[in-house]
């Protein structure tokens, strides 16, 4: 092997050149070699991954794929890493996506289009083989890009309807009616809707709510308790309080996340509220510790771990350019009866 010193772009990478240098071969055997190609001779393939070891040669993945035409790359957006709902469905994306040989590129939203935009608009200079969102709601210059992009998309969380798009997940207007109606058949009348961040989907989850009041004969009973907040613990003991307070003969709150509704029966544990007694409390998504509480939480249980393996496995028949025979997959809500309602 040469002991020449690699001489490096001015960024200081070790490239494929160097590694060629180093092994005393061409860079198309360094690529092949690297890839695992059985054209390449044992003795070559061996110098060239000991030279790559050496030097700390890292493949540049956006020039493999423009090489190529392929990428190993899935880009995944989500609104938030701090929600153990997107860590579930993350995980199970990339048990899917990994063992077939992608890598996924994570970005993070907050929930906020111009976020969005200025993510993608990076991570699709990488030219990524495909791509997973959460939602459909997003701006024009955004769809714009998905769209000009040409990569396959898939969205998670809600199910569409259109033609040429995908999607997994499940109707949150009709999960939010389903609760609601659970209060209803245990015999609340007074049922007020609490919700935080108010992204598309907990919007979603709040016509439900009063779908099935008004189905109930109850449309003038209608009370929200809203705010832009991040959903949290201490916000929703906060909110308990605000509607007791608003309208004092409430027997029922529906909260629009589980940590909302964890941090309300915490709260009437310590101000002395009997639950579900004085007021009932439900909540979504049954998240880690709900079946915990005391009492035991009352919730809509959320499939996001299938989500995230159905949409793995759409997208790679995709990307392999093979027919999805049921484009928008609806895989339900399972509502979870406890003590809290």
């Amino acid at each position: 092997m040469s002991s020449a010193a690699p001489r490096r772009r001015a960024t200081g990478r070790v490239t494929l050149a160097d590694v060629a240098r180093a092994a005393g071969v061409s860079p198309i055997t360094v690529s092949r070699a690297l890839r695992g190609e059985r054209a390449v001779a044992r003795e070559l393939s061996d110098r060239v991954h000991a030279a790559a070891a050496t030097l700390g040669y890292v493949p540049d993945p956006a020039a493999r794929a423009l090489a190529s035409s392929r990428s190993s790359l899935v880009v995944v957006l989500i609104p938030k890493l701090s929600n153990t709902l997107f860590v579930e469905l993350l995980d199970a994306v990339q048990n899917g996506l990994v063992p077939a040989g992608y890598q996924t590129l994570i970005g993070v939203t907050h929930y906020d289009a111009s976020e969005e935009e200025a993510v993608l608009r990076s991570f699709l200079a990488h030219r990524p083989a495909g791509l997973i969102v959460t939602g459909s709601d997003r701006s024009a210059a955004a769809s714009a890009m998905i769209e000009g992009s040409g990569v396959p998309c898939v969205r998670v969380m809600e199910v569409g309807e259109e033609v040429g798009g995908y999607s997994v997940g499940f109707s949150q207007r009709e999960a939010g009616r389903a609760i609601t109606q659970r209060l209803l058949d245990s015999g609340r009348r007074r049922i007020a809707y609490v919700a935080a961040q108010l992204d598309p989907r907990t919007l979603e989850r709040g016509q439900g709510y009063e779908e099935a009041l008004a189905g109930a004969g109850l449309a003038d009973r209608v009370h929200k308790v809203q705010s832009t907040e991040p959903s949290s613990m201490a916000l929703g003991g906060a909110m308990l309080e605000r509607v007791l307070r608003e309208v004092p003969d409430t027997d029922a709150i529906f909260f629009c996340n589980d940590d909302l509704a964890q941090g309300a029966l915490l709260a009437a544990l310590r101000l002395g509220i009997a639950v579900p007694g004085r007021v009932a409390v439900a909540g979504f998504n049954d998240l880690a510790g709900s079946d915990q509480m005391v009492p035991p939480l009352t919730t809509v249980a959320t499939p996001r771990r299938e989500i995230g393996e159905r949409a793995a496995q759409m997208l790679m028949q995709l990307m392999r350019g093979e027919p999805v025979e049921t484009p928008h997959v609806d895989l339900g809500f399972r509502v979870v009866r406890r003590a809290s309602a």
